[in-house]
């Protein structure tokens, strides 16, 4: 929120704090009457909706661009070609998009909570003082409890924008790998980044491989899942709130271990093997 708003937010919690303590609670229509009007001086402290749409175009288009109009998905994805990442790209502008109405969706519905939280941290206070009111109070840190979730919502908006980034990256790489004929994925956690609250279930994937069900590799009986799910069996790197796991997407078999590939998978290897031999 701008200095303005918020000076204008902050008059309306003091005026609403103190008209709580000259009567007390004697009616819930007060109550109501200061919802009403904190309701309106919390929604003009938000970035206006065209500003907020034009925000998240433009920061998830750079995540976009950045993957796929600079040849790093090509990079990344070792054995994929210019000509395959051609071939979805349509798709992977579908998830552009879908990504972007998601991302817009999840912040309205953050703001929604978070004015539903003022109101609730208010009315829970002024429901609190006897009727008469004169009781001593902490004003200074009922205004701060008040406008708690206001306050921390810039942050939170930031905190979507770059989980949504990482969905959209983890989306476009997912794409590109299948339709790079991938055959398997290895997760890979960050649980050693200082700071990240990771999920310890995420911690014990790290550096597993699972199949992929569908791949060229299962339909020709060539690979078998081990001791592990199916990727489909399991949440996808990304797809939890704030998870910053990827993938190391795997195109060969020489690329699993052994447990996962079938004898008739490892004919095939030995196969290719003398054959490069000559």
């Amino acid at each position: 929120m701008d200095a303005y708003t918020k000076r204008k937010f902050n008059k309306v919690v003091s005026d609403a704090i103190a008209d709580i303590l000259a009567n007390g609670f004697d009616s819930m229509e007060r109550v109501e009457r200061w919802q009403e009007r904190l309701r309106r001086a919390a929604q003009a402290t938000l970035m206006p909706e065209r500003e907020l749409n034009d925000m998240l175009n433009e920061g998830l288009s750079q995540v976009y661009e950045r993957l796929v109009g600079s040849g790093q998905l090509v990079r990344r994805n070792a054995g994929v070609s210019q000509f395959t990442i051609d071939k979805v790209r349509p798709e992977l502008r579908r998830l552009l998009d879908s990504r972007i109405m998601a991302s817009a969706d999840l912040i309205k519905r953050n703001r929604q909570q978070s004015i539903e939280k003022t109101l609730a941290r208010f009315s829970g206070w002024a429901t609190s003082i006897p009727p008469g009111g004169g009781a001593p109070v902490d004003k200074k840190g009922t205004k701060s409890d008040i406008g708690k979730a206001l306050k921390q919502l810039p942050f939170e908006e930031r905190r979507v924008l770059i989980d949504q980034g990482h969905k959209l990256t983890a989306s476009i790489n997912e794409v590109v790998a299948i339709g790079g004929n991938a055959i398997a994925m290895k997760w890979r956690s960050n649980w050693r980044q200082p700071g990240y609250d990771y999920r310890e279930d995420h911690r014990e994937r790290d550096g597993q491989i699972y199949l992929l069900r569908d791949s060229w590799a299962a339909s020709a009986g060539l690979v078998k899942k081990g001791n592990n799910e199916y990727y489909d069996d399991v949440t996808k790197v990304g797809q939890m709130p704030f998870c910053r796991c990827h993938a190391t997407w795997l195109y060969s078999l020489r690329d699993l271990p052994e447990d996962m590939i079938t004898t008739k998978g490892k004919a095939e290897l030995e196969r290719v093997r003398a054959q490069m031999r000559g």
